[in-house]
């Protein structure tokens, strides 16, 4: 009996050992996943952190454009006040021009006129 007893005993043994490497390389792999899935959680951290970055900077632009959008609309503002005087010298321009032609006409009119008494002066 004693030799069976170490048998089973041996036996035991073995299967405890078995039993003791498979839940290490079970414990082995799940910790190897922990740490990729660990690995992976850090990468998105650091693309979170470097998108967050990226938008701020987007941030800055955003308000440095709006700022130089708003100092051009005063320009166009300054600039449209221009515009309204040089349609309002435009307009008178245009009314001149027709007065002197009216004048050009009457003067070329008198012209002839003083010619004409000239050339055949009434005596």
């Amino acid at each position: 009996m004693d030799a069976g007893k170490e048998k089973e005993v041996e036996v035991q043994d073995e299967l405890a050992d078995s039993l003791n490497d498979l839940f290490t390389s079970v414990s082995t792999m799940v910790k190897g996943e922990l740490q990729g899935t660990n690995n992976l959680l850090e990468l998105l951290e650091k693309m979170n952190l470097r998108v967050a970055e990226e938008y701020n900077g987007f941030g800055d632009v955003a308000s440095g454009l709006r700022v130089f959008v708003e100092q051009l609309k005063s320009k166009s503002s300054n600039f449209d006040e221009y515009v309204e005087q040089i349609d309002t010298i435009e307009q008178q321009v245009t009314e001149f021009e027709a007065i002197v032609s009216m004048l050009d006409q009457y003067v070329s009119t008198l012209e002839s006129k003083v010619q004409s008494v000239y050339q055949h002066p009434s005596s």
